[in-house]
């Protein structure tokens, strides 16, 4: 999975890099996004860990996919992960729309702190 991970965020669609544009660096709400995120049997798009959001992009090819998508919505669900989906075009079409929708589902989450520097903290084991 990781390796498929690594393989989509070189190949990210046109509509991913906007919205990671607008994601990336904690310029919603301070929240630490990342993308193309191996959860399980799934990828998804992007991930915020706090608050377990999950946001994914459907194309046009998900018009066929309902069922499948479903499924995964709630895996994702299970383990605990708010879903957010959008369509690609609404994303190209009402972009602030969308970024609002995500701000909100953002809003009450306080971020998570940034690292400490370098050579600071007690050197014990990562997560």
């Amino acid at each position: 999975m990781k390796e498929l991970a690594r393989t989509l965020r070189q190949q990210q669609t046109d509509v991913e890099e906007l919205l990671w544009y607008r994601l990336r660096n904690r310029r919603m709400n301070g929240c630490k996004f990342r993308r193309q995120e191996p959860i399980g049997p799934y990828v998804a798009d992007f991930l915020c860990m706090q608050p377990k959001l999950i946001i994914e992009l459907d194309g046009g090819q998900h018009g066929e996919q309902l069922e499948k998508d479903q499924h995964r919505t709630q895996y994702l669900e299970t383990l605990g992960y708010r879903v957010l989906r959008f369509w690609n075009h609404e994303v190209l079409t009402n972009l602030e729309a969308v970024l609002e929708v995500i701000h909100l589902a953002t809003a009450n989450h306080p971020p998570h702190p940034n690292p400490l520097p370098k050579g600071e903290g007690t050197g014990g084991a990562c997560d």
